[in-house]
């Protein structure tokens, strides 16, 4: 069995293969991830829906065909021609840490991360295909996790397919230790857990929310500070689903300060709560980042200082 090698990465022809005997009984998506392990099998499951695999010359999709060895695997691994590529652009980042295999970035409120509906340019991924045109080879210039919009603080970006492909990996098996600091309302009497279920709104599709038949999501918190009429809590992720802490803040009956969406807006009087109302965005940072390095094994971590619009207001709130 040939496994392919970083150094015989192609982008521009089809990957060949013959399967051994030591594919025989497998069905393909466990074959083609033994052949080819610098992808994760989510990419290889994608390739098998593009059409992009052949077997025998044949194109095949179903990921549960077995295999029984000796036949002619073909993987077409370049981007798809159709697609429009994304344009690098002089977007200035603030990175927190860069090596051959890994980049971190301090990402601040009101960047998007990744090119989509209404943000086709002017984006995290715009400003790392400037940074390291080398990223145009990698999907999703090598992005692994995402932050809101307005969401400032920590990122990683994979450099490589390898690096890319062990950080999805270590997503999955949650030993990427993700900390946020969360200015929510009401008084939140201790550290507690939030265990439910994320899935889309029932009624209103942009939304998520705890519905039963959502995916496990799980959300550990505890107090940092107390306010008139907020708490600052330190949340910490075990899962990673779309808008977790402020879809489960909201659901304990403490949304997140100056979030529009899942919060509230608070009465314009003097103290505490005209700050609260006036601020203009979810009050969530990224604040502590750890991983085990893809190269070195080892463990890493990075904390990044609160925004100044955050820190002001948490100021404003211990004077109010």
């Amino acid at each position: 069995m040939k496994i392919l090698q970083s150094s015989e990465a192609d982008y521009s022809a089809p990957v060949r293969f013959v399967a051994s005997a030591e594919c025989a009984g497998l069905r393909l998506d466990q074959a083609l991830a033994k052949l080819m392990p610098l992808h994760s099998r989510s990419r290889l499951q994608a390739w098998l829906r593009e059409g992009r695999i052949r077997i025998d010359g044949a194109p095949e999709s179903e990921p549960t065909r077995k295999i029984w060895g000796g036949e002619r695997i073909e993987v077409e691994v370049k981007e798809d021609p159709r697609a429009v590529p994304d344009e690098a652009e002089d977007i200035a980042l603030a990175i927190v840490h860069e090596d051959e295999d890994i980049l971190v970035v301090n990402k601040p409120a009101g960047l998007v991360v990744h090119p989509g509906s209404g943000n086709w340019a002017g984006t995290l991924l715009n400003a790392l295909l400037h940074h390291a045109p080398a990223l145009a080879i990698i999907p999703r210039a090598g992005i692994v996790h995402r932050l809101d919009k307005e969401t400032s603080g920590l990122l990683v970006v994979a450099k490589t397919l390898e690096a890319q492909t062990d950080l999805v990996r270590q997503l999955q098996a949650r030993t990427v230790h993700r900390h946020y600091l969360a200015l929510v309302h009401g008084p939140v009497a201790g550290a507690g857990t939030v265990d439910a279920p994320i899935g889309r709104h029932p009624s209103q599709r942009v939304k998520m929310a705890v519905v039963a038949e959502g995916r496990e999501a799980r959300t550990h918190y505890s107090v940092l500070e107390r306010f008139e009429q907020a708490t600052l809590l330190e949340c910490r992720l075990e899962t990673g689903r779309t808008h977790q802490i402020r879809v489960h803040m909201a659901s304990i009956g403490h949304p997140l300060v100056g979030d529009p969406t899942y919060g509230k807006r608070g009465n314009a009087r003097a103290g505490s709560l005209s700050l609260l109302a006036a601020f203009p965005r979810q009050a969530l940072h990224a604040f502590r980042l750890a991983l085990i390095h893809p190269r070195t094994h080892e463990e890493i971590a990075w904390e990044a200082p609160l925004p100044e619009d955050f820190e002001h207001l948490l100021q404003g709130l211990r004077t109010a």
